[in-house]
């Protein structure tokens, strides 16, 4: 027998091996997850997400700019050398070098042991207790000195891991520590990561941290490393009270005047309301300084796109809470006026603004409210971003207002709905792009779009009846024209795949029932598709009646429309043709699989179809179909008793 020589590195057999020794059962720590911002729909890479990995790079040191200088000189010695042993005693000298140059540097020291307890606290496969342990020692080591290292870029992220992992208490400690700091800190390369860390996990310190930043938050958006923390805490963090904290500045200096920042509940209360808390009271001059304080802070920001403030959520409700005190403005032509304007200052990054509650909102109340020329110029604005609009929950009610509002249906077909169409296939997957593709076909149908979104899309409402002169069912009716032989092109050539998804399926029917125009081919398509054998040979490939969406899509073809939970009947698509549909279903699928259907799991969809053929005596079909379920196979179908087998032979002796 062979035995294993020492030191050898080759694994054992499995019959030398032994028994598997069991692997300790460690409790892993799950990391915080934190929020992300949304991002624009104009975005191509991944942006910022305003947070960093501790654990991201190990071996970081205060004095990478002396390894560097040292891998210099060595790569200069390297070329030369000729004695190994020169060499060696060489590199000895250089890494004597870079030591002494590291410990030249103040809390040299602290850090080194701090990176120590480091190492061990930011192990990804350890116990919750063991890391505590760790954070606690760790905290030992920079307590009281971290404002001295914060800033340092590998030193900073030490303290985030005392952040991240910590409880309250180490938390609120470095909070406290760095009081009076934030605004720097949120500033700097590194130790911004920090501040939004403190700004998420510490919330009873949050006022203020963003207290610190009142009077300066207009240039730390325009600041490249602030911008995002400011973003980060509105977007994700902040409440309502803490947001109007940030909001203030856009409001001059004039409203810090008269704006409690820290006072009574009824205060607070009012501050929550933003612009409309803080107009209250206030007439004449007052309200028009304001609203000029607020508008020429817009235009700073919008006059400086390049540093990307203009993507954000605060400057979007900035903007948004401007739109809407000058609509309660009694005289129209001053209000028409401050409108304009404004739309003047944005008009090029509207498309920037479409992925928030609020910059959506704005561009829905330009589109609402502009001119035809506006409106086109909106149109070419958004018309490169459709596709990721139509799956942004906030972008795609843009497109949704055009449509509705804008009177020129030859723009809007040729520029946004062709383009909707064109990308059929990669939205139906996603609940956002069905809701893009159906809103073409269906608009505002309760069976797709919830309450809240209604109400949302309604909001423009009254404003178009002011701005667009085109009839909305017209409109309507021509929108629908010109997405239908696309979207029935689509469902002719993808059907019966697209079919198989469990929201690819809710796309299609709708197309079948309410587009325009001829659906005999993607009829055929569905319909081909079901003529497979039943059952699948293949299981891995199930049979379309074996898919309960899929299934629920015939029936509901067969049937003629949806039905309704409430009156408790079937609602009538005007559009589409269950007599035909039924009578090709009897041509193409045939009798063996509509029989191997009743005695499997399409019992629903036969019925439906004997029902269908019982309302019309004069089709051939109906004869044929009763001829398929002689005594004998009503027979054999009701022995099998699979689910809906009463119905089905309940709608046979109809036929």
């Amino acid at each position: 027998m062979l035995t294993k020589t020492k030191g050898s590195k080759k694994r054992p057999a499995p019959s030398q091996a032994g028994p598997k020794v069991k692997k300790p059962h460690l409790v892993k720590s799950v990391e915080p997850k934190g929020k992300k911002r949304s991002q624009p729909v104009t975005n191509t890479a991944p942006e910022d997400s305003g947070d960093t990995s501790e654990g991201s790079s190990s071996d970081d040191t205060d004095g990478s700019d002396s390894e560097d200088e040292v891998a210099d000189e060595m790569d200069e010695t390297e070329g030369a050398k000729k004695d190994p042993n020169a060499a060696r005693e060489s590199h000895k000298a250089q890494r004597a070098l870079l030591e002494q140059r590291k410990s030249a540097k103040p809390h040299s020291a602290l850090l080194t042991d701090a990176k120590s307890a480091w190492t061990l606290a930011r192990q990804k496969n350890i116990s919750k207790s063991e890391r505590m342990k760790h954070i606690h020692a760790l905290m030992d080591i920079i307590r009281g000195k971290v404002i001295d290292i914060v800033f340092k870029h590998d030193a900073s992220r030490i303290v985030q891991t005392v952040v991240k992992w910590g409880g309250p208490k180490e938390r609120n400690e470095i909070a406290e520590e760095l009081k009076g700091k934030y605004r720097e800190l949120a500033q700097s390369k590194y130790s911004k990561f920090l501040v939004t860390k403190l700004i998420r996990f510490c919330p009873s310190y949050r006022p203020v941290i963003l207290r610190e930043f009142q009077g300066h938050v207009l240039k730390l958006l325009l600041h490249r490393e602030a911008s995002g923390v400011l973003a980060d805490a509105f977007e994700l963090y902040a409440n309502a009270y803490e947001r109007s904290i940030l909001l203030r500045d856009f409001y001059g200096k004039e409203a810090s005047l008269f704006t409690v920042t820290a006072g009574s509940e009824e205060e607070k209360e009012r501050s929550k309301r933003g612009l409309r808390g803080l107009m209250e009271g206030l007439e004449g001059d007052r309200r028009k300084r304001v609203l000029a304080a607020l508008h020429e802070n817009l235009v700073t920001i919008y006059n400086n796109p390049d540093k990307g403030a203009v993507a954000h959520a605060i400057v979007h409700r900035a903007l948004w809470e401007y739109l809407a005190a000058v609509a309660e403005l009694q005289d129209e032509a001053e209000a028409e006026k401050l409108r304009r304007g404004l739309f003047e200052t944005c008009e090029d990054v509207l498309a920037e603004m479409v992925h928030t509650k609020d910059g959506s909102r704005v561009v829905r109340e330009f589109i609402a409210w502009g001119t035809a020329k506006d409106r086109k110029h909106i149109v070419k604005m958004i018309k490169p971003h459709v596709e990721r609009m139509c799956k942004d929950d906030e972008a795609q009610l843009v497109l949704f207002t055009a449509l509705d509002v804008i009177d020129d249906t030859k723009l809007t077909a040729k520029s946004l709905v062709a383009d909707v169409v064109a990308f059929a296939s990669s939205l139906y997957a996603s609940s956002q792009g069905r809701r893009s593709l159906i809103y073409l076909v269906a608009p505002r149908t309760r069976r797709h779009f919830t309450p809240a979104q209604i109400a949302t899309l309604a909001e423009t409402d009254a404003t178009r009846a002011k701005t667009s002169k085109k009839d909305n069912e017209l409109r309507s009716s021509e929108i629908l024209k010109a997405a239908s032989d696309g979207l029935l092109n689509w469902v002719a050539q993808n059907g019966a795949e697209v079919s198989r998804d469990p929201g690819g399926s809710l796309v299609v029917l709708e197309v079948m029932l309410e587009a325009d125009g001829d659906k005999s081919a993607p009829s055929n398509t569905l319909l081909e598709a079901l003529s497979a054998p039943y059952p699948s040979p293949d299981p891995s490939t199930p049979h379309p009646i074996s898919l309960p969406h899929t299934s629920r899509l015939y029936k509901t073809l067969l049937q003629g429309g949806h039905f309704s939970q409430s009156t408790r009947t079937i609602e009538r698509a005007p559009r589409w043709s269950a007599r035909e549909f039924a009578v090709n279903f009897v041509r193409v699928v045939g009798r063996d699989v509509a029989v191997a259907m009743a005695e499997g799991d399409g019992a629903f969809v036969i019925a439906a179809l004997c029902e269908q053929l019982a309302e019309h005596a004069d089709v051939q079909e109906r004869k044929t179909v009763k001829g398929w379920f002689n005594a004998k196979t009503r027979t054999a179908v009701e022995e099998k008793g699979g689910k809906g087998v009463n119905v089905l032979l309940e709608s046979l002796k109809k036929l």
